[in-house]
């Protein structure tokens, strides 16, 4: 299958593929369980995004591979059992991706650029950094905030705040393929990945923590 492979730091991987593609794998049983109290719309994004977060664990942490993910109190997905490692998953029209960082809290976000961009869009996601992109033409507007946005989704996902922590408010300046936000770093895949995809992380937790959680 068509997917994208990437350690983005040591310990961290992220994987891309199309739904169209990974829908087609044979689920696992407990993806096959889980699938059925969601509603129909849902079902397909679902089991390519457990196929593909599968298959990144077995290139990567094959014991893992098998193990049930489930939802923490902030509702992202966890391995039943192994809270210490981080996974996330992410999925927009038919791109999905996927992210594995053992020791680490870590998110991941897709996005296809949108088909029209606002200047009042532009300056709520860019902040200042907006007027360098409005004058673009709209193709490469639309793609630039799509990049923006992933970087900053990505960051409240590692920190499971979801929107409620503002990813608009992150500072991320257009056209920069690595950053720093509060205690988590993120990075851009420019030139890995045709559709805009970021990652952040946390630091590796140290082996007393990782005891003691």
């Amino acid at each position: 299958m068509n997917v994208l492979m990437t350690q983005v730091k040591p310990s961290v991987w992220v994987a891309r593929g199309e739904r169209s593609q990974w829908v087609r794998a044979d689920p696992h049983p407990h993806d096959q369980v889980a699938v059925a109290t969601l509603p129909r719309w849902r079902v397909e994004e679902f089991l390519a995004s457990r196929a593909l977060l599968r298959h990144l664990l077995r290139a990567t942490l094959p014991e893992l591979a098998a193990v049930p993910v489930r939802a923490d109190k902030q509702g992202r997905p966890v391995l039943a059992g192994h809270p210490n490692t981080g996974i996330s998953i992410s999925h927009d029209g038919d791109a999905v991706a996927v992210a594995v960082a053992p020791h680490r809290m870590v998110g991941v976000d897709v996005q296809l650029p949108p088909e029209h961009t606002t200047d009042a869009l532009l300056r709520r996601c860019l902040g200042a950094h907006a007027r360098h992109v409005s004058t673009l033409p709209e193709p490469q507007r639309a793609a630039e905030l799509a990049w923006v946005w992933t970087a900053q989704e990505a960051c409240v996902k590692a920190a499971g705040t979801g929107l409620s922590g503002r990813p608009w408010a992150i500072d991320v300046p257009p056209g920069r393929h690595h950053g720093q936000w509060d205690d988590f770093e993120w990075i851009s895949l420019r030139g890995r990945s045709q559709t805009p995809l970021s990652c952040a992380f946390s630091a590796p937790r140290g082996t007393l923590e990782t005891l003691c959680t």
